[in-house]
């Protein structure tokens, strides 16, 4: 009878990660992963001020000269705004330190000091 070496991995990283936990290590895994994490993070940051806006927008149409409702509304209008602000800023920052010093901080490549 043969001797089958089989490899055990976690079935909710998929086939794209599964060889990063086991045979690169911890830190391969995280510079994989941190990208894809950063990226959603920024697809649901952009919903979530999309549908703030809608809600807003709707709650301003619909205050029919309330005065409550209408800076409620309006709050949630700027507070949506200010979010998406802070949300490209963060990754304008992200990009500026990338380009400027030379470094991938998604990649946790720092040329000299890669994470082995």
């Amino acid at each position: 009878m043969e001797n089958l070496a089989q490899e055990i991995g976690n079935p909710a990283l998929g086939p794209a990660l599964q060889g990063f936990a086991s045979s690169e290590g911890g830190s391969a895994f995280f510079s994989a992963v941190l990208p894809k994490f950063v990226t959603l993070v920024l697809i649901a940051g952009a919903l979530i001020f999309f549908f703030m806006l809608v809600f807003g927008s709707i709650q301003w149409i619909s205050s029919s000269g309330d005065k409550q409702a209408l800076e409620s509304a309006r709050a949630k209008i700027t507070q949506a705004l200010i979010g998406l602000i802070i949300l490209f800023a963060s990754f304008a920052l992200i990009q500026f330190i990338e380009s400027f010093f030379g470094i991938k901080i998604l990649t946790l490549d720092i040329n000299a000091l890669k994470i082995q």
